[in-house]
C-alpha cells in the first residue's frame, strides 16, 4: 500500500464558547517537515500537536493551521479596579496643581491605565481538548486523501511496470535472431576480405562479439526489479515505501543504460529508449510517494 505525499484536509469543531478549525496542506518533501500556525492561547501545546502529526505521517512538507473564533456570547467579563482608578485620577489632579494648566485625564485615559481594567481569563482546557479532537479528524482526512492519491499512483506505476516487463520479454525473444545476425555479418566481412580464417580464431572472435552483447543478466535484473516493485505496490503493510521505489528507479535506469550501451541492433536500441521513457515516467510519479 502506498500513499501520496500531497493532500488537503479541513476539520471544524464547534462549542458554546467558540469554534476551532484545522487546515492541513501537504506536498512533496524528502523528509517530514511540519509547520504549525497556532492562536496565542494554544502556543504551549505546539509540541503536543506536532507529536500527533509526526505519529501519523512519515514524509512530506505539512502546513498545519489552527483558527480559533470566539462566539460573542462567550466574551470575557471585565473587572474594574476602582481603587486603582481613583488613585490614578488623584495623582493626575496633583500633577495639575503643581504643573499649572494641564488637562486632566478623561475616563478612557484612566481605563487604559495598566491594571485598571482586567479581563477574566478563559479556561484553556476545553479549548485544548476540542482542538486535539479536531486535529485527529483532520489527520484522518488527510490520510484518506493521500491514500486515494496513492491508489491512483499505484495504478499508473503498475501500468508502466507491465510495459517494462513486456520490453524485457521482447528483448529476450529477439536475442537469438540478433546473435544469428551478428554471426552472419561477421562471416560476410571475412568473406569480403577474401581471407582464409582459422576456425578456432573465428570461434574466438564470434564469442568475443557475442559476449559484448550478452544482456541476459541485465534482463534478469529487470525482471527482478519489476517483481519487487509490484510486491511493494501490492503490499498491505502500512509503511512508507517512497524511498524503496526511488532506489528501484535508479536500478531500472542502470539496466536500461547497459542495454543501450550493448546494443548492436536497431530493435534493442529502440527498446532501450522506450525503457528509459517508462522509467522516467515512473521516477516522476515515485517522487510523490510517501
Amino acid at each position: 500500500m502506498i500513499r501520496s505525499m500531497t493532500g488537503f484536509s479541513r476539520s471544524e469543531r464547534d462549542a458554546p464558547w467558540g469554534t476551532v478549525a484545522w487546515e492541513l496542506r501537504a506536498v512533496n518533501h524528502r523528509y517530514l517537515e511540519t509547520g504549525l500556525r497556532l492562536p496565542e492561547e494554544l502556543r504551549p501545546l505546539e509540541a503536543a500537536f506536532r507529536q500527533r502529526i509526526t505519529a501519523r505521517l512519515k514524509r512530506g512538507k505539512v502546513d498545519a493551521t489552527l483558527r480559533l473564533t470566539w462566539h460573542p456570547a462567550s466574551d470575557r467579563e471585565l473587572s474594574l479596579d476602582l481603587e486603582l482608578a481613583a488613585r490614578v485620577a488623584e495623582a493626575a489632579a496633583r500633577i495639575r496643581e503643581r504643573a499649572g494648566d494641564l488637562a486632566l485625564p478623561g475616563t478612557m485615559d484612566i481605563l487604559r491605565w495598566p491594571g485598571v481594567v482586567r479581563e477574566q481569563e478563559r479556561d484553556v482546557e476545553p479549548l485544548a481538548q476540542l482542538a486535539t479532537v479536531a486535529l485527529d479528524e483532520a489527520l484522518a482526512g488527510l490520510d484518506e486523501a493521500r491514500r486515494r492519491e496513492g491508489a491512483h499512483l499505484a495504478t499508473v506505476l503498475a501500468e508502466r511496470l507491465d510495459g517494462v516487463a513486456a520490453l524485457a520479454a521482447e528483448t529476450r525473444a529477439a536475442l537469438p535472431e540478433i546473435r544469428a545476425g551478428l554471426q552472419a555479418r561477421l562471416l560476410e566481412r571475412l568473406a569480403a576480405l577474401d581471407l582464409e580464417a582459422q576456425p578456432q580464431r573465428l570461434e574466438q572472435e564470434l564469442a568475443l562479439q557475442l559476449g559484448k552483447i550478452d544482456v541476459d543478466e541485465e534482463l534478469d535484473r529487470l525482471d527482478a526489479h519489476v517483481a519487487e516493485a509490484q510486491r511493494i505496490l501490492a503490499s498491505p503493510r502500512d509503511e512508507a515505501n517512497g524511498r524503496r521505489l526511488d532506489f528501484l528507479m535508479q536500478e531500472f535506469n542502470r539496466e536500461a543504460n547497459t542495454l543501450g550501451s550493448k546494443s548492436v541492433d536497431a530493435r534493442t536500441t529502440r527498446i532501450a529508449v522506450e525503457l528509459k521513457v517508462l522509467i522516467e515516467q515512473m521516477r516522476e510519479q515515485v517522487q510523490n510517494v510517501e
